[in-house]
């Protein structure tokens, strides 16, 4: 999965308020050569929409994100999500995951997390706050001392397109979290197509960095 993750390079995270908006939101983004999501649950359309956009557009990579307790685990793992991420590490929520067989990103945000995430298996782990908690060179020098072991991050917070390349370029990235690629109010309008080129603006980044 975390090989999934890396070809992605960018996630666009977004919270979606009617599923209606999934699968044409799922579609603009593919079509702007983004090609993973993640869908949090703070909505009640966060799991119906990853239901939709994985019968509609089957090549895209979702995720779930803002998973706090178990019974979401289940839930998100019954919609046929790729993966799932949480803002922060509660262990029994990492365990709820592994005995579904639901790869998931535990939060991070110190070197204390990230040992107690590697003590479970976690390998794929969300940096998050990124920007308020320091950014890349904060998390560069938390990282360093377990990168042998194998770990990538996925950074979410403060980062826009001014900032994402330093990030693509770090080996220790994943992927990044977009935030800015779906906003809320492009989707109530109805505006696919400026978020198509949101997307394909962010796939040029990419391909720069």
């Amino acid at each position: 999965m975390i090989e999934r993750v890396r070809k992605t390079r960018i996630l666009a995270v977004t919270t979606l308020e009617s599923a209606d908006h999934a699968e044409p939101l799922a579609r603009a983004l593919y079509a702007g050569g983004i090609t993973g999501m993640e869908l949090t649950l703070r909505t009640s359309a966060g799991l119906e929409s990853i239901r939709r956009i994985k019968l509609a557009c089957p090549d895209m990579l979702v995720g779930a994100g803002t998973v706090l307790n178990e019974q979401q685990v289940a839930a998100v793992h019954g919609s046929g999500a790729d993966f799932a991420v949480a803002p922060g590490f509660n262990p029994a929520v990492v365990k709820a995951a592994q005995d579904a067989g639901l790869c998931f990103a535990p939060g991070v945000c110190t070197p204390s997390d990230i040992e107690c995430a590697l003590a479970l298996g976690c390998r794929l782990l969300k940096f998050f706050p990124c920007e308020p908690s320091g950014g890349l060179p904060y998390l560069t020098s938390i990282a360093a001392p377990y990168l042998h072991l194998g770990v990538q991050f996925l950074p979410l917070g403060g980062i826009h397109p001014g900032n994402a390349r330093s990030y693509l370029a770090s080996p220790i990235i994943a992927a990044l979290g977009g935030s800015w690629l779906a906003p809320i109010e492009r989707m109530k309008s109805g505006d696919w197509e400026s978020i198509c080129g949101f997307a394909a603006e962010a796939r040029q980044l990419v391909n720069l960095s």
